[in-house]
């Protein structure tokens, strides 16, 4: 199976698309050492450089990408999901 998803932390909810994926592939997950993480089945087409989802991601659930959090989740989304600005909203200017 080939890796084509890139993470730069173990733990991250997210992950980066290391090419175009597409629905109903699987493809492996390392991190930016090499070191194998899991294999995810998508469930969207995502494209390259976009966020994948490496856990079920429950509605407002805060989203770990890089070991901290990068906004929430406003709506859920599955493991294997594109992950992008229709599903999370940043945190960032959050009052």
């Amino acid at each position: 199976m080939a890796h084509a998803i890139l993470l730069h932390e173990p733990d991250d909810d997210v992950g980066v698309a290391v090419r175009d994926l597409k629905k109903g592939e699987s493809v492996g997950a390392i991190t930016l050492e090499g070191k194998f993480i899991t294999d995810v089945k998508l469930v969207d087409d995502v494209p390259l450089g976009h966020k994948v989802a490496m856990r079920d991601l429950a509605k407002n659930k805060e989203v770990i990408e890089y070991g901290r959090t990068i906004g929430a989740a406003f709506q859920a989304a599955k493991c294997g999901a594109h992950v992008h600005t229709h599903n999370l909203k940043t945190l960032r200017w959050k009052i």
